[in-house]
C-alpha cells in the first residue's frame, strides 16, 4: 500500500516537471515568434500550461521578481520538484 502511495507520488511530480519543461520551451517559442499564437491549437496548449503552472509561478514571483527580464519561476519549480522527488525517495530508501 505505501510503495503504491509513493509511486504515485513519484509519478504526479515527473508528470508535472514535464508541465514545467513545456511551459518553459513554449515562452521560448512564441518569444522568438517560431509558433503562431493566434492559431486555435497553440491557445489551447498555451492556456492549460498557464492555468497548470501560473498558481505555483506567482508566488515566486513575489518573492523572486524577473531579473534582467529574466523569469527563473520555472527553475525554481524544476529544483523544487527534485528536492521533493529525491526527499521521497530517500525517506523510503532510509525510513
Amino acid at each position: 500500500m505505501t510503495y503504491a502511495v509513493i509511486n504515485l507520488l513519484l509519478t504526479i511530480i515527473d508528470i508535472y516537471w514535464w508541465i514545467v519543461i513545456a511551459s518553459f520551451i513554449m515562452s521560448w517559442l512564441i518569444a522568438f515568434d517560431v509558433i503562431n499564437t493566434r492559431s486555435q491549437a497553440v491557445y489551447t496548449v498555451r492556456r492549460a500550461l498557464a492555468s497548470l503552472t501560473e498558481p505555483v509561478y506567482e508566488p515566486i514571483r513575489r518573492v523572486l521578481p524577473t531579473i534582467g527580464g529574466l523569469d527563473f519561476s520555472p527553475m525554481i519549480v524544476i529544483l523544487a520538484l527534485q528536492f521533493l522527488s529525491n526527499a521521497i525517495t530517500h525517506s523510503v530508501a532510509f525510513g
